[in-house]
């Protein structure tokens, strides 16, 4: 039996998510503040230990939610019935087979069709039409009674009306949902109620526990935070009473309780005189004592204490790092929930059917290779954990990890990865990362190995791209190096206060090659704003003998003013659709050459690219420069707008070859300086340029890098990455 999905609606920013989960591990990623501690909490007060209560508060509401329930209480023309989600609500898609134990999700059942193998559980924290009129006459008497300030906006008096009042209104329902088949979604028009007197029980059915991001693991010299572990450890997996080891334990307590009864004698004898003073105890009659009654789980928790070795000596546990002691506690109260979930102290308890664990971020305070080390071992674990002793399967287990570790995303089974992605500001969508596969399958360029590839490359080298707000792909080495300063350079000398620096924002680099079009579907997957950085590779068809003396037509690399085509496969690709409508020939070198800036911004939209401004990528590569000269790449182009710098700096440019430096040609006094030729045949290495750049930089006034100049192109593109810094939502 395994829950299958976890649909939520109106609660914090989790407007309308669906959550797919997998059968044993799920781990949800994303960036910050966007839905993973909300469905938490919204597992947590419905299902989990504040469920017995209503712990919900209005602000848990969804912001939308909350603009719709005002507009009705306004008669703002919104219809209350026609309103699908009418407060908070959490769905439990469950899945069963012939071989689980039907007992308890029977009464969940509505038909009997072979077919149908999946029940659905539904919570909701809603507001009934009798109680919304209640709530509309309650608030415009309100209203009409304490108009204490004239600008006040109405819908502002609501909130502060209903803060603390949404209680009287809104209550927690749990029912059964039929299970439509034919669309693969709950049918809300049939249902049964969870109540006094009903058979269905919740608790018999779903377990829910989480260990939160807040663990206390702080490593304060008299804090003992994995000693007070220790007796909670032992009260939830103490073995059965015949055990050796429990046996053992009681004996050496018998023995200490008796030993220490004496010496409580001697050091409370002042005190018992004294009470028989006070308290005119007779000889033989009443007799005060202390005497030592020690239990085993507070002998544990307040007198266990957790030390390290080394060296031959005993440390205490806050000499460790904070990242062992995260480590160490979060094992203890995994094994601690584990056997809450199999009920060791009671082996003849009944477990519930299923039983949902979430870890909340594993990796604090943790670095890289012990997040490696976890994640490679916490599916072993939690398989052991969901065996007895015996090494029986006890429990069915499913586990949800939370996480904002790229390290952790890098090791882990990409199948099992959940990415959350903010859509608007109240509004979060889940998507579950291997659809891309099947994205990729279907995808232009028939080549079955891009998906393997994007999946093999982003886990070792950029997996923190799933946490970045934007994202710029290059091609090389030079740009890898020079990204940074160029990016410096934009935020020093186009300072605008409206917009945060280039360097302030959560922009992830990652190097593409000629290969930009293999991450096309995870782009528009991520929905980041996006600035493809390439060259326009102008190119010419020649005609050439071959070794078998037989004419071929093949293109050679030319300047730009030389080419017909371009030879570039990232900018032939996103704008195939595009270019088709506006060229015969999509690799046609004009179409590229004379486009201007706004049709570089592309949208995707029913699965094609096309041109739009309001887009979230972009592909830039050289333009013309004022001196009409195209560079056909990006040394190409850094030579043409720093012809002086280099000049200058000559003699310190070691990274070019000697034989290419730039002499006077003698009847005309003046440089030979030729960039096409100088990217082409002159830079022994590419990286070893780049560095040649910083190293002869200069700073002058704010500018760290004042004596060159950043290509137009990449300027062009930086700038537009960074304006509008809050992403489009």
């Amino acid at each position: 039996m395994r829950l299958t999905k976890v649909q939520v609606n109106n609660f914090r920013m989790l407007k309308e998510l669906d959550l797919d989960l997998e059968e044993n591990l799920s781990l949800v990623i994303g960036k910050n503040n966007c839905g993973k501690t909300s469905l938490i909490s919204v597992l947590d007060k419905f299902i989990g230990g504040k469920s017995s209560s209503n712990n919900f508060t209005y602000d848990d509401f969804n912001s939308s939610f909350k603009t719709t329930l005002f507009k009705i209480i306004e008669d703002d023309g919104v219809s209350w019935e026609d309103i699908q989600s009418k407060g908070i609500e959490l769905y439990l898609f469950i899945r069963y087979d012939e071989t689980d134990n039907f007992f308890n999700i029977r009464p969940l059942f509505f038909d009997l069709d072979p077919d149908n193998n999946m029940v659905i559980l539904k919570f909701e924290y809603t507001i009934e039409s009798d109680r919304l009129m209640s709530l509309i006459e309650a608030f415009n008497n309100y209203y009409s009674r304490f108009k204490v300030n004239p600008e006040c906006k109405k819908s502002e008096c609501f909130d502060y009306f209903i803060k603390d009042r949404h209680r009287r209104y809104f209550q927690i329902y749990k029912k059964a949902i039929r299970y439509d088949m034919a669309h693969n979604t709950a049918s809300d028009g049939e249902y049964k109620l969870f109540d006094a007197t009903s058979p269905l029980d919740v608790s018999k059915i779903l377990s829910f526990k989480y260990i939160g991001a807040r663990r206390d693991t702080e490593n304060k010299d008299n804090d003992g935070t994995l000693s007070s572990l220790s007796g909670k450890y032992y009260e939830k997996t103490k073995p059965n009473e015949e055990s050796p080891t429990i046996q053992k334990f009681e004996d050496a307590l018998l023995e200490t309780d008796i030993s220490l009864t004496e010496i409580y004698q001697g050091l409370f004898d002042n005190v018992i005189k004294k009470v028989k003073k006070f308290g005119g105890i007779r000889e033989n009659e009443t007799i005060v004592k202390f005497i030592s009654t020690l239990s085993q789980q507070q002998l544990l928790k307040g007198n266990t204490t957790v030390v390290y070795e080394a060296d031959n000596y005993q440390l205490p546990e806050n000499y460790n790092g904070l990242g062992y002691l995260n480590l160490i506690s979060m094992i203890i109260e995994i094994e601690t929930l584990l056997s809450e979930f199999r009920n060791d102290k009671d082996s003849a308890a009944i477990t519930t059917d299923i039983n949902l664990l979430f870890v909340e971020e594993p990796e604090a305070h943790t670095h890289p290779q012990m997040q490696y080390v976890f994640i490679k071992n916490i599916k072993s674990l939690l398989q052991e954990g969901a065996s007895g002793a015996d090494g029986k399967k006890r429990i069915d287990l499913q586990t949800v990890i939370t996480t904002h570790s790229s390290h952790i995303v890098a090791e882990c089974d990409f199948d099992d990865i959940k990415y959350f992605q903010r859509v608007t500001p109240s509004s979060v969508i889940s998507k579950n990362l291997k659809d891309l596969e099947i994205e990729y399958k279907n995808e232009r360029v028939t080549q079955n190995n891009h998906y393997k590839f994007l999946k093999q490359y982003l886990t070792l080298n950029y997996a923190e791209i799933f946490f970045a707000d934007k994202a710029i792909l290059y091609e090389g080495e030079t740009e890898r190096i020079l990204l940074p300063a160029m990016m410096r350079k934009i935020d020093e000398e186009e300072d605008d206060e409206k917009q945060a620096p280039l360097l302030s924002q959560n922009i992830t680099l990652i190097e593409s090659g000629a290969y930009s079009h293999i991450f096309d579907k995870f782009l528009s997957f991520i929905g980041i704003k996006t600035l493809i950085i390439t060259d326009i590779d102008s190119g010419k068809q020649v005609k050439k003998i071959d070794k078998n003396n037989v004419e071929r037509t093949v293109i050679e690399a030319c300047p730009v003013d030389e080419g017909t085509l371009t030879t570039n496969g990232a900018l032939k690709y996103y704008y195939y659709e595009v270019s088709l409508t506006q060229c015969k020939d999509r690799t046609q070198l004009a179409f590229f050459t004379d486009m201007q800036e706004k049709d570089k911004v592309l949208l995707k939209m029913d699965g094609k690219w096309v041109a739009n401004p309001e887009g979230n990528l972009m592909l830039i590569f050289q333009t013309k420069g004022a001196d009409d000269y195209y560079p056909r790449s990006f040394e190409d182009a850094f030579f043409q707008i720093n012809r002086l710098f280099i000049i200058n700096n000559l003699d310190k440019f070691i990274s070019l070859k000697k034989k290419c430096k730039v002499g006077r040609k003698a009847e005309e006094g003046k440089y030979q300086f030729d960039p096409y030729d100088l990217a082409k045949d002159c830079i022994d290495s590419k990286a070893s340029f780049a560095l040649d750049v910083l190293l002869n930089s200069e700073k002058n006034g704010k500018c760290s890098y004042s004596n060159w100049e950043t290509p137009s192109y990449i300027k062009e593109g930086l700038l537009w990455l960074r304006n509008d810094s809050e992403e489009k939502l």
